[in-house]
């Protein structure tokens, strides 16, 4: 396959998942959707489950059972019913036992704990989560509202070992095109503390700054969700986020008051552990919240 088709193919596929992941909580139109893309139905489903390996139907069920599972534990106020809609169900009953079939159990067990023992075998695939003895017990986080932001990306499927080569690549991109002020985010489209880390999709993410003129269409974009976040300020090392996420969002955001929303989370990398020889990192992890 020449590079050029394989970049179109991959924007296409790219721009569908990002409709998918911004729309969950809507009836998603595969034909109005293909329609915007100016792609048949036939051509679309094919080049997704050619990238992404994966149906598009399969994987909306997928994502809208990962943000169902993640609201009914921060979203103590919501109503199981509530939370069915906020993620696309318009009923109930089907939501239960469409939720159940993945999690082998009902939405009320999950929400009553059963959770933990779910979330301990996914952190358990992490070795170097494993080995993580970090504590952020005394860690509080900052309010802030965050502007929409306008960023460059490579998508990896699974929070793994490909991280290291996938910013390597987006450092590349950055030297050649003479990038000189920006940022490093990185995008947890799912939650890797409830969603299996070889299916999390991870976003590696520039955000150049405004004065910076962007001439190469090498690389997709999107736009980083404006919003109201918690901010988080953490050093460490790698292993510590995976344990530091699993702990925001089973321990603080439930007892917090706050709720969260189908917006993505993100890191803001003030030094990068996968760009490093040390492995350590300094960041600033966004969860978006309301109240």
């Amino acid at each position: 396959m020449k590079k050029e088709t394989l970049e179109k193919r991959t924007k296409i596929a790219n721009n569908i998942l990002y409709y998918i992941y911004t729309h969950i909580e809507i009836n998603i139109d595969i034909e109005e959707l293909s329609i915007d893309l100016g792609v048949s139905k036939f051509h679309m489903h094919r080049i997704f489950k050619e990238i992404f390996g994966i149906n598009i139907y399969e994987n909306i069920k997928s994502i809208r059972l990962q943000k169902a599972s993640n609201l009914l534990l921060t979203n103590k106020y919501s109503t199981i019913s509530n939370i069915a809609n906020m993620c696309g169900y318009s009923s109930q009953s089907s939501f239960i036992k469409i939720f159940k079939e993945r999690f082998e159990q009902t939405p009320k067990q999950w929400r009553n704990g059963g959770y933990k023992d779910y979330s301990n075998k996914i952190l358990e695939q992490s070795e170097i989560a494993k080995k993580s003895t970090a504590d952020f017990s005394n860690i509080s986080p900052e309010i802030v509202k965050m502007p929409a932001m306008k960023s460059f990306y490579i998508r990896n499927r699974g929070y793994n070992l490909n991280i290291k080569q996938t910013w390597q690549k987006l450092q590349t991109w950055v030297l050649t095109n003479d990038i000189h002020s920006y940022k490093q985010i990185a995008l947890f489209h799912d939650n890797p503390t409830i969603t299996p880390l070889n299916e999390c999709q991870y976003i590696a993410c520039i955000v150049p700054d405004e004065s910076e003129i962007i001439t190469s269409n090498r690389l997709p974009s999107f736009n980083i969700a404006a919003g109201v976040y918690a901010k988080f300020d953490l050093q460490g090392k790698k292993g510590d986020v995976l344990k530091f996420i699993h702990w925001v969002y089973h321990e603080w955001l439930p007892n917090s008051e706050y709720e969260t929303t189908t917006k993505p989370s993100y890191t803001v990398y003030k030094k990068n552990n996968y760009l490093n020889k040390e492995d350590d990192f300094d960041i600033s992890f966004y969860v978006s919240i309301n109240f």
